[in-house]
């Protein structure tokens, strides 16, 4: 044996606890997921792309000064008319939709008048606010398996199990609710 590594076994027969048997904490750690309420900005920027240029292309919004883009954190769509101002949005929806983006996440305005034009502004929901965070851990608690728990954690929900079945179960149980909020379901362990 090298004497190098020999101080260090002495320091390690010295540490450990002499004569007990080690120590089995039983049982296995709970499961747990995280429900979160997220959207990815760069699909919201590829949705926006494309509806930009429908918007430039489509001729029933030539010469009425329809127009979409970012503002800040905000989507600003302006026409000339509440109608062609509400087409835009839809055709922002549908694109939202094809990239795989709830529309619940969306907080679209009401249109307004601003001087000759009319405008509305979007933007993106993200995070799960208390309200809504409450109405989940009551659903959980009150529908969900028995054994389940869940805690608010700033702006997501996490739950813990002992059994990933009773996970699975809460994960079908929230997709068939009618919720205000999109949900996502994430770090599965």
């Amino acid at each position: 044996m090298p004497q190098a590594s020999r101080p260090y076994q002495l320091a390690m027969i010295t540490k450990r606890s002499v004569g007990r048997a080690p120590r089995y904490h039983g049982g296995m750690a709970d499961s747990t997921f995280d429900i979160v309420s997220k959207v990815d900005p760069m699909e919201v920027d590829n949705a926006l792309n494309q509806a930009h240029k429908e918007v430039a292309q489509r001729y029933d919004f030539k010469n009425v000064g329809a127009s979409i883009a970012m503002s800040g954190e905000k989507v600003l769509m302006k026409a000339s008319t509440e109608e062609r101002v509400k087409a835009i949005l839809e055709v922002f929806e549908a694109k939202l939709i094809k990239r795989g983006i709830s529309l619940r996440s969306l907080d679209a305005g009401e249109p307004y008048a601003s001087g000759k034009e009319y405008r509305i502004e979007t933007s993106m929901k993200a995070g799960i606010d208390q309200e809504n965070a409450k109405k989940i851990t009551k659903i959980i608690r009150d529908e969900g398996p028995k054994g389940v728990k869940s805690q608010i954690q700033g702006d997501e929900l996490r739950v813990s199990s002992k059994s990933r079945d009773d996970l699975q179960a809460v994960m079908a149980l929230l997709k068939g609710k009618d919720l205000d909020v999109a949900l996502q379901f994430v770090n599965f362990r």
